[in-house]
């Protein structure tokens, strides 16, 4: 089945992210250590933007005209923006110290920090002779609000992915184990038992392995490897089930396997492409996954032809689920994308390595 029609449908991240891996500290710390990972590129632009708006508010008080308040935004932005990113930079290189640290700790380090990039600005504007005065206080006090804005920032938003990765990997629970589906697996079992006991002996092993990894214990990300081996017991299943008309075709990039995305992530986008791309169809269709690497971007496709060449819609919950989790994980920096050309319909998601 070939996707090079489907493929032009999309467009390739522009850019490539910088791997920053954290493997060598306990699990607990580098948890703590990536609520500090200031230099993903959705926190730097929300905090460029954030800072941007006070510089351009502030100037106001201080701006007859129009053009003076151009000029001065430009002469303030000149000297914010670098106290910014020294801020930025400075916590991430010290994220893993900051790990170690207790909560109010934390928020010290991150405030003297502020205060010290506070006053580089300062020094900026005084060194280039911008500054008919020199505004220590002010410049260190402005540093130290901002940094502790911005901590609670960083800090709100580890905390608030908790509660909905939970939340939404119980939705995507409900939606993905259905009865009709536990009760045509077992179905299938039994009928297998007197005649073909091996068959029904893997068959039931696959289910109790699927039901493993949906009742294990809450993680943030898992491997590429651990959620493509839960997509095979579940294809194994359905292919119990449906026979010849599932047919399944595998692409898999041996250097993508390392890359992380939230737990049972994968097998509902399989799951959706053989409840409309094999069930209605009565000849079957071809479903197809594959992983490849392009530099430090993982690309993911799950790819299955549609009976009719249009399909009965479904409601989208399970792509609205997999996108919101994919977006928690990776913010922007993951990409979820989907289309139905020529009869064959594509997920394909995006994730940094």
């Amino acid at each position: 089945m070939k996707d090079s029609r489907i493929l032009s449908t999309f467009q390739e991240l522009s850019g490539s992210t910088a791997a920053r891996p954290l493997a060598s500290m306990p699990e607990h710390l580098r948890a703590r250590a990536e609520v500090f990972d200031a230099v993903q590129v959705g926190v730097v632009l929300r905090a460029v933007c954030f800072v941007q708006a006070i510089v351009a508010v502030a100037v106001m008080f201080h701006s007859a005209t129009f053009n003076a308040w151009l000029y001065n935004a430009a002469v303030i932005t000149g000297a914010a923006l670098p106290a910014l990113l020294i801020w930025l930079l400075s916590v991430f290189a010290l994220r893993r110290v900051m790990a170690r640290l207790q909560e109010w700790q934390q928020w010290v380090v991150g405030g003297a920090l502020g205060v010290a990039s506070g006053l580089y600005g300062c020094a900026l504007l005084v060194w280039l002779g911008f500054a008919d005065h020199r505004p220590w206080w002010a410049s260190a006090s402005a540093g130290l609000l901002v940094s502790l804005v911005l901590m609670a920032g960083l800090i709100w938003r580890a905390r608030a992915r908790m509660p909905a990765g939970t939340k939404a990997q119980l939705a995507e629970l409900q939606a993905r184990i259905r009865p009709h589906f536990l009760f045509n697996t077992l179905n299938s079992a039994i009928a297998l038992v007197r005649e073909e006991p091996a068959l029904a002996e893997d068959l039931l092993e696959n289910l109790s392995e699927l039901f493993r990894h949906a009742l294990a214990d809450t993680k943030e990300a898992v491997t590429l490897r651990q959620e493509l081996s839960l997509a095979e017991h579940y294809l194994a299943i359905e292919q119990v089930r449906f026979g010849d008309r599932l047919r399944v075709e595998w692409s898999v990039d041996e250097t993508s396997l390392g890359a992380r995305l939230p737990p049972l992530i994968l097998q509902p986008l399989v799951e959706n492409a053989v409840k409309h791309g094999v069930e209605p169809s009565p000849t079957g269709a071809t479903v197809r996954i594959s992983t490849h690497r392009r530099g430090s971007i993982v690309v993911i496709k799950v790819t299955n032809t549609v009976p009719g060449g249009t399909g009965k819609r479904g409601n989208g919950l399970a792509l609205d689920n997999v996108r919101q989790r994919l977006a928690l994980l990776h913010d922007v920096q993951g990409r979820f994308q989907s289309a139905l050309v020529d009869g064959v319909f594509q997920v394909r998601l995006e994730i940094p390595v």
